[in-house]
């Protein structure tokens, strides 16, 4: 009886543990880009408690990265606002982009991954439009903001009619 006992208890810390490290694998991502479908196929295709949603949509602080934790070296690096900014929209881009491959559904996880993927292209085409000087390169940042908010649109759209298989 001890030793069922003890094995209930091992084999409940061992499904504890997948489950904290699921929570860290998403916590602090913003997934917030993603249409609800993306989503809730995460949520399904991660097996991830209702009680877990909350925790992946909240947002990362980005400030204490920006000031070099848990990147070697940053903190001696001096860096400009549009580097910061630029920085900023990678990390933000990342964690999100990585998670939709997290989806069964290679259809689904393709468009959502690239609805990610064209938000950070807009992201870095407004830092580029706030802080460079070049013109030719603000009026490829324009283009780019506009042919990638029509096909976030059309993916959105897809995804939307595909629904979470």
């Amino acid at each position: 009886m001890r030793r069922l006992l003890t094995l209930s208890f091992v084999a409940l810390g061992l499904a504890a543990t997948g489950a904290a490290a699921q929570d860290k694998m998403t916590m602090g991502a913003d997934m917030s880009v993603l249409p609800q479908p993306c989503r809730d196929a995460l949520m399904k295709d991660m097996a991830m408690p209702k009680m877990m949603e909350g925790k992946m949509m909240e947002g990362m602080d980005m400030s204490k990265m920006m000031g070099g934790a848990g990147m070697p070296g940053m903190d001696r690096m001096p860096m400009t606002e549009a580097q910061k900014a630029s920085m900023q929209a990678m990390m933000k881009m990342n964690m999100p982009m990585m998670m939709t491959h997290r989806i069964k559904d290679p259809d689904l996880a393709f468009n959502c991954g690239m609805i990610v993927h064209h938000q950070g292209a807009i992201d870095m085409a407004t830092i580029e439009l706030k802080f460079g000087a070049d013109a030719a390169s603000k009026t490829m940042a324009e283009a780019i903001i506009k042919a990638q908010k029509a096909e976030i649109a059309e993916m959105t759209a897809r995804v939307e009619t595909m629904k979470a298989k």
